[in-house]
């Protein structure tokens, strides 16, 4: 019994490291089956597996991406992840085509501020098409990139912060008379439409709100580039900030909602 208990949980670590890095689960499995200190296991397979994965990610992951097709994505004064853990996670990978997109569009936005930075979620795993993102749905070929919205401090300065830790999960929900999709989508029977509200890890910056202004330019520059494929946003937001651009898109009620962040996605 206490062997199948410790198989289980094993078995639950090297998915649950599958699912949030791609390549944890790998190296645990493989920790466990040819590191075998005889005292203090735990304590020590932990502290072996940690720095074998602080050295992969740092320095294999990168290296190995290139063969799939796959780059980094910029860690920069003007780009950067909303937290070092999409990094840490694996989860800020793309194609070359992504990457220097991504960077126009940055320079682009220095034309309106020198000091503006753009701010990414969640991207794409290092390695293999169609090897699923969770909990995303299409971010599984390289050229997907979740985008943060534009936000004002009490000051109305713009800022890199985001109402989130995660970037995820605070809403710039419907005005009054603008068309409220997620209740529509909540009263179809798709409960969790509205459940990335669940990931925001805490919302340490109450005080921001939404830049109108600064968003809409940031989706002409998403709409205008011929290199776009789509760009997944909700109804109201699209009406409030486009005028209606054809490749601004409803994601469905399949999905979650998006107006807590833009999904961006290219050719």
């Amino acid at each position: 019994m206490k062997t199948a208990i410790k198989f289980l949980t094993h078995l639950t670590i090297i998915a649950i490291l599958t699912v949030l890095t791609q390549i944890g689960g790998l190296l645990y499995g493989l920790v466990l089956l040819f590191y075998r200190p005889r005292e203090r296991r735990i304590l020590k397979r932990f502290v072996v597996f940690c720095g074998a994965y602080l050295v992969l990610n740092l320095w294999g992951v990168p290296y190995l991406a290139a063969y799939f097709g796959r780059v980094e994505l910029p860690q920069t004064d003007h780009i950067r992840a909303q937290s070092y853990v999409y990094r840490l996670c694996n989860r800020h990978y793309a194609t070359p085509e992504l990457k220097q997109e991504l960077e126009q569009l940055a320079s682009q936005l220095q034309k309106t501020d020198p000091k503006l930075v753009v701010v990414y979620l969640d991207a794409n795993f290092p390695f293999i098409d169609k090897f699923p993102l969770l909990p995303h749905l299409s971010h599984s070929d390289g050229k997907k990139l979740d985008l943060s919205f534009f936000y004002k401090d009490e000051f109305g300065r713009i800022t890199a912060k985001k109402p989130s830790r995660s970037g995820y999960g605070v809403f710039e929900s419907p005005e009054l008379g603008e068309f409220n999709q997620t209740e529509v989508c909540l009263n179809g029977g798709h409960r969790f439409y509205d459940k990335t509200a669940w990931l925001t890890f805490g919302k340490p910056n109450k005080q921001l709100t939404f830049d109108t202004n600064l968003n809409k330019r940031l989706l002409e520059l998403l709409s205008s580039n011929p290199k776009t494929d789509k760009i997944f946003l909700e109804p109201h937001l699209k009406h409030r900030l486009t005028n209606g651009a054809t490749k601004v898109r409803f994601q469905g009620c399949h999905a979650v909602r998006h107006d807590d962040h833009i999904h961006w996605q290219i050719k």
